[in-house]
Formats: structure tokens, sequence, C-alpha cells
């Protein structure tokens, strides 16, 4: 073989076997960063699924030890008459709707349904025996209880929640909440997302594909599977196992599937990244499975193209190398530099155009942002004035009775006075025109106190006196003053506080009426209100000797519609309302029990001339 085939034959043997040892770093590669950038997206993703799960379940959680402040339910554990059975019903039902969960019920202490939200349904619970189930042991040991499982009655799955109830200091029965978890799969369908959650035993009780659910994600065995049948915890169902043609642990918590799903044709569409993560306060796992189809075929995509751009830079290098050897060096010196200038305008341009685009995309940002601040603030001062018209329609019965008597008055009086004028007693008429003048500046005080608490209030900022506050505040709370025996401490003293007169007063409302309701029936009530200079802030305190605030019902005071109210007798928005309006001041608004009653401390900031004068 000649010199002249000996060498374009080795340098086509080299070009192949570089463009082969590059495509096949390049697949190498880009297979690894395509799994880590998988791993990473799916860590997120895995998070954001995991804190919904978590945040789902303990909107829920509270529910169970609610029963216990419910004394008709504690009645009914003593002495399971009819009576109390049909009112702890009732009150069951109406917090199952609204509270949106699927049943809740109470069982004595042998585990039969004494009282269920569903009493009226061909199904109902109630008469049951519910002793086998977990969350009932968990309860009577006095443990809160926390159970999936499918429902022994129609076959309904649920995450059942479980408390006990003392009597005592005994404990005589079981609160039991049944809550519906099927809407994560319709969030997890609707995101595009492959996510199962597995139970302690392995099965899959919730999943984004309804062909996962109920499958067990590895052997159980036959011993195992008659227990679970025996306990009926899911019903009847087979139990099948997951059909996983293989699996492989890539590092904790991540592994390498391959599913075995005949609706998918392509070896690759069936390759997954599993990634799990317990949930808290369970033994749950949460698996979500990210397809490595995309990673495959980008790793073909880049090695084709890395094979590419090395065979065309080494035809280059050959091809400029030959034409280096009949190109003059000025040529080439002149050639190199135009190629210079060239990429330098090319890379201007395009750095110029990102960020003329970058500067669009921030402005409408400001822009996007200035418009949700104002839909923000609008829709704060629209609660607002929802809050105080509740407040309103909570006193009107009260109202209306004041306004009454006088109303009442007027009638008589003016009738008498037609009397007296037709008689000449003209003394007599004058005296009764001028009580009924005086009635008359009274129920104008009372509509123009109303008119000017209902007063939409647009803005935090401004002044308000504090005594004129709390005069107009007892002053719309003097009808429910007036009906039960209340004693009223006044020890503050008389300052300028930097926050609008009418948020103001609606603050003092919300508190004194809340005061006002723990003392009923309490004697001796009396409610205190103190106050106090902290640096640039005062420090108000409305405190009051009634039943005071146990833990749970102080841990979610501030919450939006939680009450402790009867039904119809409160929204759950005063308290709410009223920290909103003291941060929107730049103050705060806490909670803090007494040994003997509560006590509500609201700071707000001084206005800058009283600081001075108080210097």
């Amino acid at each position: 073989m000649s010199v002249r085939i000996r060498k374009p034959l080795f340098l086509s043997c080299l070009l192949l076997g570089l463009v082969l040892l590059c495509s096949t770093l390049t697949y190498q590669f880009s297979v690894q960063h395509g799994i880590d950038a998988l791993r990473e997206q799916g860590n997120r993703q895995l998070e954001l699924h995991t804190r919904g799960v978590e945040s789902e379940i303990e909107r829920f959680v509270w529910l169970p030890g609610l029963l216990q402040l419910n004394p008709v339910t504690l009645q009914l554990l003593q002495s399971p008459d009819a009576s109390h059975q049909l009112e702890v019903n009732r009150y069951l039902a109406a917090m199952n709707e609204r509270s949106g969960t699927l049943a809740i019920y109470v069982l004595d202490s042998g585990g039969r349904v004494l009282a269920s939200s569903n009493w009226r349904r061909s199904d109902s619970y109630v008469g049951e025996d519910l002793s086998f189930r977990p969350y009932y042991t968990d309860a009577m040991a006095g443990r809160p209880g926390r159970f999936y499982g499918i429902g022994s009655t129609i076959g309904e799955a649920g995450y059942y929640l479980s408390s006990p109830l003392r009597v005592n200091g005994r404990i005589a029965g079981v609160a039991v909440v049944k809550v519906r978890l099927g809407q994560l799969e319709a969030g997890w369908r609707k995101a595009g997302a492959d996510v199962f959650i597995a139970d302690e035993n392995g099965v899959i009780i919730l999943a984004s594909k309804p062909r996962w659910r109920l499958n067990v994600i590895h052997p159980l065995s036959q011993e195992r599977r008659n227990q679970l049948a025996q306990s009926l915890q899911y019903h009847w169902a087979s139990l099948p196992l997951l059909q996983l043609k293989s699996r492989r642990t890539l590092s904790p918590g991540l592994d390498r599937w391959e599913l075995s799903d005949p609706d998918v044709a392509a070896p690759e569409g069936r390759l997954f990244l599993a990634q799990s993560r317990t949930l808290n306060d369970t033994r749950w796992q949460l698996t979500l499975l990210s397809p490595l189809a995309a990673v495959k075929a980008a790793a073909w995509t880049h090695a084709m193209l890395a094979a590419t751009i090395v065979a065309v830079l080494t035809l280059l290098l050959i091809a400029w190398n030959e034409r280096r050897k009949v190109i003059a060096t000025r040529l080439s010196a002149r050639e190199a530099l135009q190629a210079a200038n060239s990429e330098l305008e090319r890379r201007i341009e395009e750095r110029t155009a990102d960020l003329s685009a970058s500067n669009e995309r921030l402005l409408a940002e400001i822009r996007e942002r200035e418009l949700a601040e104002q839909t923000l603030r609008k829709a704060q001062n629209e609660l607002i004035q929802a809050g105080k018209l509740a407040v309103i329609g909570q006193m009107s019965t009260s109202i209306a009775h004041e306004l009454n008597q006088p109303l009442a008055a007027l009638r008589t009086l003016s009738g008498n006075t037609v009397k007296f004028l037709a008689r000449g007693a003209y003394d007599t008429a004058a005296a009764n025109l001028k009580t009924i003048g005086e009635l008359v500046e009274r129920m104008g005080k009372i509509t123009g106190s109303l008119r000017s608490f209902a007063r939409r209030s647009e803005h935090a900022d401004g002044q308000a006196r504090l005594e004129t506050a709390v005069d107009a505040a007892l002053f719309l709370l003097q009808p429910r003053l007036s009906r039960h025996p209340v004693t009223v401490q006044r020890e503050f003293d008389d300052v300028l506080l930097a926050i609008d007169q009418t948020r103001l007063e609606q603050i003092l409302v919300n508190l004194i009426g809340n005061a006002l309701d723990a003392l009923q029936g309490v004697p001796a009530a009396c409610v205190r209100l103190s106050g106090q200079r902290d640096g640039g802030r005062y420090q108000l305190t409305v405190a009051d000797n009634g039943g005071g605030l146990p833990e749970q019902v102080r841990q979610h005071l501030f919450e939006p519609f939680f009450t402790t109210k009867p039904q119809g007798s409160g929204l759950g928005l005063g308290l709410t309302l009223s920290a909103s309006l003291a941060a929107a001041a730049n103050g705060t608004l806490q909670a803090q029990p007494l040994p003997q009653g509560a006590a509500f401390v609201l700071q707000l900031p001084l206005c800058p001339e009283q600081e001075l004068h108080h210097v």
C-alpha cells in the first residue's frame, strides 16, 4: 500500500475514532447532567407536593379535639339518651357541612358509634362497632389517632383523625373525623405529575394514576396479607404488586425504575427517576416519578451534535491547513481581524437586545406588582367595612330596642301635648315638648354614632384620640352593658395615637364586645381598660374575668372565620380584622391568658407631637 493511500486511510480512521469517543463521552456526561438536573427539579416538586399534603392534613387536625368543648357531647357519653343523641347528631352534621369533611362521629368507650354527622342517611354509622379500627385503640390509649383506610359501610376511602374525649379526667369516648384526600390526586393530575403516596404497609393509597391505587410497592407475605384482609383496612382489595420490570438504587431516596406499562410502546417511556420523602407525623412515603425519556433523547441529541461538531471542526481544520499553505499571511490576518470585529459587534447587539428585554420585563413586573398592591389594599378595605357592618348587624337587636323606647315615649308625649294645648295647659305642654326634644337628641346621638362607626375608612394613617374612641365604643355597646351588670374600669391616659379614628373604634368595639360575650353569666363581671407608655408606643390592655382562653382556642384566635360563639352569633372575623387594622398602623394585637379570664394587648405608635409633649 502506497503512502498516498495509507495517509488518508489513517486520517479517516483517526477522525472516526475521535468522533465516536467524543459522542460517547458527551452522551454519558449529558445523561449524568440530565439526571442531576432532573433530581434537583424533582426535589423542588417533591417539597411542594409534600407541603401540600401536610398542609391539607393539618387543616383538620384540630377538629376531633373541638368536640371536647361541646358539653352536650360529654353528656351523651355519660347518659346516652335519645334527646342528647339527636342534639349531638345535628351538631355534628352542621360541623361536617361547615368544615367540608366526609364524616364526624363519636364512639363510646366500647367502640360503638353513638352519634354521627350522617345519621339521616341509610348508610349511617350510628350503632356500628368500630373497636377494631386502630384509630379507636390509639385514642383510648390517650394518643391522637391517625389512620387511612376504606370505610367498612360503603367502601369510601378517607383519612381518619381521632382524639380521646375525657369526662372528669377519664377517657369516656372517642371523637373521629373522616377527611377526603382525593382532591390531592386531582391536583397532581392537573399538574401533569406522576406522584403516589404509600402507607406504612407499602400500599399505594393516593396516586395521580388511578390504576396504581391499592397496589403494593414491595412484596407482602401471605401472613401479612391475611392480617390486612381481616382488618378490612383496604376493604376487599386484592393488593396486587406494582409491576416493576427493574429497580436500581442510585443514592439514598433516589431510584431508577422501569415500569411494565403495556400502554407505552417505547422502552424509554417506561424509565423513571423515583424520589421519595417521608411525610411529617406519619409513616407515609410520597414518591415522585420523573420520566427519563427526555433525558435519554437529549443525551442522544447532544452526542450526535458533538459528533457533528467534532467532524466539522476536524474537516475545517484540515481545510484550513491546506488553505493556509496557499493564502498569504496578510490576508489571513485581515480576515481574522474582520471575523473578530464581526463577532464583537454581534455580541454587543445581542447584549443590548438582552438588556432591553430585561428592562421591559422589569417594568412589566413593577406595573403588575403596583396593580396587585392596589387590589390588595382595596380588598382589605372592603373586608374592614364588612367587619364593621357585621358588628352593626350583631348589635341591631339591641339598637332597635334602644330606639323603640324613645319612640314609644314620643308617641305618648306628642298625643298628651295635643290634649294639653287644647285644654290651655301650656306649661305642661311646654314641659312635654322639652322632653320630646331630649328624646330626639338621644336618638340622634345613637344614629350619629352608628353613622360614624359605619363610615368607610380608606386610609390606615391618621390620628385618633384614645378616650374619644373608648367613649364611642362604650356608647355603641351601651345596650348590652345595660342588660347585664358589668363594671367597666378605665385606667389609661388620653393619648393621641397614629391610627384612623374609626379604625381604632372598630378595634375597641370588637375587643370589648368579645369581653362582654365572655362575661355572660359570670358573677361580679368586670372589664378593665388599662394603658401604659412603652417608648414611642402606647399599650392598651382589655381584660375580663370570664372563663379564659384554652390553649387550643388561643392557637387559632386570629385565624379567619374561627369563632367559639354559637352558630349565627358571629362570623369569626372580629379578631382577624382587628389584628389586620393594628398591623396596618404599625401596631400589634396579642392575646394573653390570665389566672381568671383573658386579656388582649393592643400596642400602637404615638403621634409625633404626642411623643414631644410627653418628653
